[in-house]
């Protein structure tokens, strides 16, 4: 199957070279694009003010996040390098996820995350919608996904939306009635070996006289083979 890792942030503004870091990361996992229920989620200390305009989108302030784990921590960039792995991660306007990632990288000297391991879901969906607009908000509710647990934006709700939304960019709902071509010819394996009995409740015979005195007559006369009618009593 398939492995791609959905990913979302939250930061304390637009530009990690003007000074802003990363204050919470969540990533969810998905397998032939269905969430395998596998999630990381961390909140991060920036070691900075938290501006009033970041606070007001995603409600985390500078007071909540002091003392939590800092990027560099084990806890933070170890675990979050190995639930990724090498899987593909998708984003939602990827290069904003990116810069923030491979900077925090950077700084506690790992490796960066390279561009083409990126999915953008923003890029997807305009090449889908031309001209539309397609923020997550627009493409939730052009695909009819409830936002009605999401208050502010949070990373881990929005990675889960996203995963929604990535479906419906790469085929539908519809995906979700396919089945593996593995459980396709288990289903047809044992339908072939299938061995019936007879029918609890015989059928009622509903022909009149004359219907099966001239049903005889076609077989006798046409078909000239009874074996079949009189293996099944007819």
């Amino acid at each position: 199957m398939a492995r791609e890792i959905v990913l979302d942030t939250e930061t304390t503004g637009f530009e990690p070279r003007e000074g802003h870091r990363l204050v919470e990361l969540a990533c969810l996992e998905i397998e032939d694009f269905i969430p395998t229920g596998r999630t990381f989620h961390c909140y991060i200390d920036p070691l900075r003010d938290m501006p009033p305009e970041a606070e007001k989108v995603h409600g985390l302030s500078a007071d909540f996040l002091r003392g939590k784990p800092r990027f560099e921590a084990p806890e933070v960039v170890d675990a979050f390098l190995d639930f990724v792995g090498d899987a593909p991660i998708v984003a939602h306007n990827a290069a904003f996820d990116r810069t923030f990632i491979n900077f925090e990288l950077g700084l506690c000297g790992r490796i960066e995350i390279i561009e083409h391991r990126w999915v953008d879901t923003l890029v997807l969906a305009r090449a889908r919608f031309p001209g539309m607009a397609n923020s997550l908000d627009a493409l939730c509710r052009r695909f009819k996904i409830s936002l009605t647990d999401r208050e502010k934006h949070g990373a881990l709700i929005d990675a889960r939306l996203l995963a929604d939304v990535y479906l419906e960019l790469k085929g539908g709902r519809e995906r979700r009635l396919e089945l593996a071509p593995a459980m396709v010819a288990q289903a047809v394996g044992a339908a072939r070996q299938a061995s019936y009995g007879a029918r609890p409740r015989p059928l009622t015979v509903v022909a009149s006289d004359l219907e099966r005195e001239r049903h005889a007559a076609f077989v006798r006369d046409v078909v000239k083979s009874d074996l079949l009618w009189k293996k099944h009593g007819l």
